[in-house]
C-alpha cells in the first residue's frame, strides 16, 4: 500500500524494520515494478536506493523494472536503474523493445549507448524497430536506423517494420522504411 500511495516515508520505515524490498504482491509483481506501474515516483526513489534491491527481478510476464520505466517514458528512472546494474539486454522481450514502444526517444538513445542490442528479437520475432514503427516516435525509428537496425527483417507473421507502420496508419513512415530496405 505504501507503494500505491506513493509514501516514501513508510517504504523507508518498512525496509528499516526488515521488509524485503524484493517482495512481490499477490499477483507476483515485484515492489519496484508496482511503484513504476503506479507512477509512484517518491516511493520508487526510496525503493531504488535500498541496498539489496534486485533491479533485474522479473514479474510473471518476464518484465523488469527497466522495461516498465522505459515504456512509461521515465528517463530518470531508467538512469537510476541502470546505475544500480539493471540489465540492458535479456532474452525475449528486451528493455529496448519497451523503450521503442514508449513515448521517450531519449530512452532508446540511452539504452543504445549502454549497449542494447539493436536487433534484439522477441519471442514472436519482432524487433525494436518494428515496435517503434507501429507504436513509438519517429525519432525512435531514426535512432534505431542510425544504429543499423535491419529494415528487411520479418517476424513470425512475416511482417516487416514497414508493415508495422502501415498497420498503424503511418503511411509516410512505412514508405521511408520500405525505401531503406537493404
Amino acid at each position: 500500500m505504501a507503494l500505491i500511495r506513493d509514501d516514501p516515508g513508510t517504504v523507508k520505515s518498512l525496509i528499516a524494520q526488515g521488509f524485503d524490498a524484493n517482495s512481490v504482491d499477490p499477483q507476483g509483481e515485484p515492489a519496484a515494478n508496482v511503484a513504476i506501474q503506479r507512477d509512484s515516483a517518491r516511493a520508487f526513489a526510496a525503493l531504488v536506493e535500498t541496498p539489496g534491491l534486485d533491479v533485474n527481478q522479473l514479474n510473471k510476464a518476464g518484465e523488469s523494472a527497466l522495461m516498465l520505466a522505459a515504456i512509461k517514458g521515465q528517463l530518470d528512472w531508467c538512469e537510476k536503474l541502470l546505475q544500480r546494474g539493471a540489465r540492458v539486454n535479456q532474452p525475449g522481450w528486451s528493455p529496448l523493445h519497451y523503450a521503442a514502444t514508449g513515448p521517450n526517444p531519449r530512452i532508446v538513445e540511452l539504452l543504445l549507448a549502454r549497449g542494447a542490442e539493436v536487433e534484439a528479437v522477441s519471442p514472436n520475432g519482432s524487433t525494436p524497430l518494428m515496435m517503434a514503427a507501429r507504436y513509438g516516435s519517429e525519432e525512435s525509428v531514426r535512432l534505431l536506423l542510425a544504429k543499423g537496425a535491419d529494415t528487411s527483417r520479418r517476424n513470425e507473421r512475416d511482417l516487416s517494420a514497414a508493415d508495422f507502420a502501415r498497420l498503424a496508419g503511418r503511411a509516410q513512415l512505412a514508405d521511408t522504411l520500405q525505401r531503406a530496405v537493404r
